[in-house]
């Protein structure tokens, strides 16, 4: 099971989280609570482990910005999280290694999401961010055989129970293990982790030397 922790604002809790066997690190580029300079975020990057996804989250930026950014700052995928179009995901696409697309729970065009050339689907609550449940089950109206990264109200607690019903690739986490805005709990960290490895309901097979090798698998 591929885990990302995001809103990351700080290189202690960068290293926190892989040290807890996090996958992924999210930095967000967004205005949010969690917001960190691009360059902040790329001196953090480069002081992690090279299998480790390292991932600008973006909002209805500019395409090109988008771009700038990841690659500027040694980034190795964009999240967009915003009302991009096909064809600005696909442009995006088209320029960086990675590219995640998130999608509301619910929302059709999830149906076909296939459309914008998007490495993984993010399935997200209506309210990004707020730490709102949502009926998990909703993240299986993507496309079959699609990469689903699931977020939304994920805890130590309530994992397991998400996974078993989406039946996700991945999960991803901001607000369940957090101590306050943009600062991680160690404890709530490393129970987030054992929890997702342990109920996922096949193991994940890296085809490198990490928990995920983002460049073999494109």
């Amino acid at each position: 099971m591929f885990v990302k922790i995001c809103g990351t604002t700080s290189e202690e809790d960068a290293l926190l989280a892989v040290a807890m066997g996090a996958d992924a690190v999210g930095f967000i580029f967004a205005p949010s609570p969690r917001l960190i300079s691009p360059t902040v975020a790329g001196d953090i990057a480069k002081r992690l482990p090279r299998e480790i996804l390292t991932v600008g989250v973006f909002r209805d930026d500019a395409p090109q910005r988008v771009v700038e950014i990841v690659n500027g700052m040694g980034l190795k995928a964009a999240q967009l999280h915003g009302r991009e179009t096909a064809e600005q995901v696909q442009w995006i696409r088209e320029r960086v290694p990675m590219v995640i697309k998130s999608f509301v729970a619910g929302d059709k065009t999830l149906s076909r999401a296939r459309d914008f050339g998007a490495d993984v689907l993010l399935v997200d609550a209506p309210s990004p961010g707020s730490g709102q449940v949502y009926d998990w089950k909703l993240a299986g109206e993507a496309p079959d055989g699609a990469k689903v990264l699931l977020a939304g109200g994920l805890t130590p607690e309530n994992v397991a129970e998400a996974i078993a019903q989406a039946q996700p690739w991945g999960v991803d986490v901001v607000t369940g293990v957090e101590a306050s805005p943009g600062r991680k709990d160690p404890r709530k960290l490393r129970a987030f982790v054992a929890a997702a490895k342990g109920a996922a309901p096949a193991p994940y097979e890296a085809k490198g030397d990490g928990p995920y090798d983002w460049q073999v698998d494109r």
